[in-house]
């Protein structure tokens, strides 16, 4: 039986001017060079310069004399080693210095792609019918570097959504890192992470076992300045990767939530943020949160985190652990399992898998739910985002892959109290990419991160061919019968 599946008319279209200041890291000796050479400009040349770089940029990011400064800044070690006397610099040669350590990198310029969608935690001010929901995709620039963008939007009773204007800057936020961590369980990620204890012993012997963010840098780099062989030096420094993957971020107050962007910061993540998965989790007691699930890649390793927020200002991310925390696909289910957290994954990279834990970052002994079934999914079959409830069953969207790696989204119900159980499965795709979405940054491509249910209907939101996004509704009625039938 085929569902009926209505497309929405709304485009999401990546936007080059949708630009970041970023710095820009040259290099130590290139940087020492770049300073000596500024070093030689006259006080009116200075001036002249920067006022000239002000012109050009000031109207495209908001306090880009701040984030100048804050570049600088970055430089203050290399400065005390050049023997300059940073206090009798002036303001206007730090700001050049910071201008010339900063670049524009447009986040969005090649995709804005796999979306999720969530309801929002402010619902006043509607009329009857209408929801707001935060949209989050995931944005691609130059050297396909990914990011965590947002929308805000209003969906009606007719299920049309209205999206709220996209604001002009874009704002990095302040990064903060966790400042105590368990030894225990560091050690234990270590073993996860493959480490040898002969190599990460020479550190954590050490620490205390509850040790600062700064402890272990400085003896990591302690260690490594002695001059190691090739695979100490590689684990010392897979270390201050791994603390380097825990860390809160800050948005300004007063930034607007489309002009916030999750950008990767830690080693872990420096070649992108993939395929957010985010949730609204309801706990045993009422109290509510927003978790995602997403990969981190590092351009070799791909390591699953968590990511949650009270309000998309402020937010906390981990990395997850456990035996079944490796591969891609997470996703949370949104309220806990007879006591306990529990979550989708694609650990083998075949087949769908659901694990509990007390610990929503711990995660281990994972159970096969589904494996491929019918063609169109015969390569792998996974989630498109977290379950959602129903009184019928779980209901999980999914993917699978078939001939020529065409991608495609299905559709599935498992039991309320134990999801290992199949209630029913879509035989044909409930969304399958049509001639004119076939085109992109990776063809032949429909998927998805997220969805929720509205005014009765399957609020679907999807990328098209990993370039563009949209949306479907359908209705769940139809659905649930297909899926029991």
């Amino acid at each position: 039986m085929r569902v009926p599946v209505i497309r929405k008319n709304v485009n999401f279209i990546p936007d080059s001017s949708r630009v970041v200041a970023r710095f820009f890291n040259n290099g130590e000796e290139r940087t020492y060079n770049l300073v000596k050479r500024l070093m030689t400009l006259d006080t009116a040349a200075v001036t002249r310069e920067l006022d000239h770089t002000l012109r050009e940029f000031v109207g495209r990011h908001r306090n880009i004399s701040q984030i100048f400064l804050r570049h600088y800044e970055n430089h203050i070690g290399l400065i005390e080693r050049m023997k300059l006397d940073g206090n009798h610099l002036s303001k206007e040669r730090k700001l050049l210095i910071g201008a010339y350590s900063t670049m524009e990198y447009s986040i969005e310029s090649a995709a804005i792609f796999n979306p999720s969608i969530i309801e929002d935690f402010d619902q006043s001010f509607l009329a009857e019918g209408e929801k707001r929901v935060i949209l989050s995709f995931r944005a691609t620039g130059e050297g396909h570097l990914s990011s965590i963008v947002f929308r805000r939007g209003i969906l009606d009773a007719n299920n049309d959504l209205k999206m709220m204007k996209v604001r002009n800057h874009i704002d990095l936020p302040k990064i903060v890192h966790k400042k105590f961590y368990d030894k225990g369980r560091f050690v234990q990620k270590l073993r996860e992470m493959k480490i040898s204890k002969q190599y990460s012993s020479i550190i954590m012997e050490g620490l205390p076992e509850h040790f600062e963010y700064h402890q272990l840098r400085n003896s990591v780099d302690k260690v490594l300045s002695n001059g190691l062989d090739t695979n100490k030096k590689l684990a010392l420094e897979e270390m201050t990767w791994l603390v380097d993957s825990y860390y809160d971020v800050e948005f300004s107050l007063d930034s607007d939530i489309s002009e916030r962007v999750i950008f990767p910061i830690s080693p872990s993540e420096s070649k992108g943020i993939e395929d957010a998965r985010f949730v609204r989790f309801q706990d045993d007691d009422g109290t509510e949160k927003i978790y995602a699930t997403y990969t981190a890649y590092d351009g070799h390793t791909i390591i699953p985190k968590l990511l949650s927020t009270d309000n998309f200002n402020a937010f906390r991310i981990m990395p997850m652990h456990g035996n079944g925390a490796q591969n891609k696909n997470f996703a949370l289910f949104p309220k806990k399992i007879k006591g306990k957290y529990a979550v989708l994954a694609r650990v083998d990279g075949v087949n769908n898998y659901i694990m509990y834990s007390d610990r929503n970052t711990l995660w281990n002994d994972p159970i096969k739910i589904q494996e491929p079934k019918y063609p169109w999914e015969f390569t792998q079959i996974g989630n498109c985002g977290s379950p959602l409830w129903t009184e019928d069953g779980w209901l999980i969207i999914t993917h699978g892959v078939g001939p020529m790696r065409r991608y495609c989204i299905g559709a599935s119900l498992f039991d309320l109290d134990d999801p290992t159980k199949e209630i029913g499965r879509l035989s044909e795709p409930l969304l399958s990419p049509l001639e004119e979405e076939r085109e992109g940054y990776v063809p032949n491509v429909v998927y998805s991160c997220g969805s929720m249910i509205h005014n009765d209907s399957l609020i679907l939101p999807y990328a098209v061919s990993d370039y563009s996004s949209s949306y479907a509704t359908v209705d769940m009625a139809e659905l649930i019968k297909a899926l029991k039938g």
